[in-house]
């Protein structure tokens, strides 16, 4: 399974990004998506995931009505769209994966729990 990331970059507070993310050849059935972070000397914080079966979406409290997990199934595309970044929003953002269902809100708690996890994508507000 590959994960790769794009759409990260350096905005100023209050400002608009996207990030999206491909999965590539991942044969199961069911999964959750998410986004996980972590800034520099932090650990890993669980930002938004998305459920296959429902479309449930969970989010952080920190970034709950900013943020928002879409996917495109038929693309194998997963989506974060971030508005009124703020500072502290800075960090690496990875997205991950995971073929157990109806598990969102237990891997957004444990995000290094996500069996699959991309290479990163920067994102730096200031």
């Amino acid at each position: 399974v590959q994960l790769v990331e794009s759409g990260g970059g350096s905005v100023e507070a209050g400002g608009s990004l996207r990030l999206s993310c491909v999965i590539k050849d991942y044969t199961h059935t069911d999964y959750t998506m998410g986004w996980i972070r972590q800034a520099q000397g932090r650990e890993f914080e669980g930002v938004a995931a998305v459920e296959t079966r429902g479309e449930r979406t969970v989010y952080a409290d920190s970034v709950k009505g900013r943020f928002t997990i879409s996917k495109d199934d038929a693309a194998n595309t997963v989506y974060l769209e971030m508005n009124s970044l703020k500072p502290e929003d800075t960090a690496m953002y990875y997205c991950a994966a995971d073929s157990r269902r109806a598990m969102a809100w237990w891997l957004l708690r444990n995000p290094i729990q996500f069996t699959w996890r991309g290479q990163g994508t920067q994102v730096t507000v200031s």
